[in-house]
């Protein structure tokens, strides 16, 4: 059966993965986005101007917009969806979000919070780091002729299998929170610049980077990974091979 869902973020890197997979499925879709544009809701967060729009009639709302500060997006969401009557809010957030006291992941922590406590269905889907923001991470870091790379690792996974289960679950009935999903291999970042290095037929000096404070202390304790649901199939070196051209210069999405 068809549904319509609200996509927020749906212009950027997850979100326009999930509007893909969702009308691939025959899904009517409706793009939340500061932008405007033919076919896009667009949605002012500051003012609220167009949410209510933007939510009205819509069966479930993926939301994969985010702020970098504070949750008064979420909060205005949840406000507009509980007027509307949505009867399912998924939301997409972090693997270790309650384990490591990042700034960043300790705001997506409290949005998961604000979702469980709306009164409105809801499911939350953890994930590790998509496969493109290694990939900018580690061109940033291979700028120098000497590349710095953290004493930690990663689980990276891509981000159309992200949009895949996103998907599903959007359509499907409101779970809670649901087991997170993790790419198929973790390494460690050192792994990981020499497989970056070896595909991008660079040579750098890799020299260990120890930074301080207690969230890289949990990132070195492996708190952002979850061995446990390496469900993911394409795995880092495979995405470096079907990306060889791929620009690095910025990255809109995730973590």
């Amino acid at each position: 059966m068809s549904k319509t869902v609200l996509v927020t973020g749906g212009t950027g890197n997850l979100g326009g993965h999930v509007v893909d997979r969702l009308r691939q499925a025959g899904h009517e879709v409706r793009v939340a986005s500061r932008r405007t544009g033919e076919g896009l809701a667009t949605v002012d967060w500051k003012t609220g101007a167009g949410l209510a729009a933007a939510v009205a009639g819509v069966d479930a709302i993926v939301h994969c917009a985010t702020g970098i500060r504070g949750n008064d997006v979420e909060r205005a969401l949840i406000a507009a969806a509980r007027e509307a009557g949505v009867g399912h809010l998924v939301y997409i957030s972090i693997v270790g979000v309650d384990r490591i006291p990042f700034s960043y992941y300790q705001t997506r922590l409290a949005a998961e919070r604000l979702f469980e406590a709306s009164g409105l269905p809801w499911t939350v889907l953890r994930a590790t780091q998509f496969h493109d923001l290694i990939r900018v991470v580690l061109a940033m870091f291979a700028r120098l002729p000497v590349m710095f790379v953290p004493g930690a690792g990663s689980q990276p996974i891509d981000v159309g299998e992200v949009a895949e289960r996103l998907a599903e679950i959007a359509v499907g009935p409101p779970s809670g929170r649901v087991p997170d999903i993790a790419g198929p291999q973790a390494h460690s970042f050192r792994e990981l610049a020499r497989m970056y290095l070896r595909a991008t037929g660079r040579r750098r000096l890799l020299v260990p980077l120890r930074l301080p404070g207690k969230a890289f202390r949990a990132f070195r304790a492996g708190l952002n990974l979850a061995p446990d649901r390496a469900v993911g199939r394409i795995t880092f070196a495979d995405y470096l091979a079907a990306h060889p051209d791929r620009k690095t210069a910025s990255y809109r999405g995730q973590r």
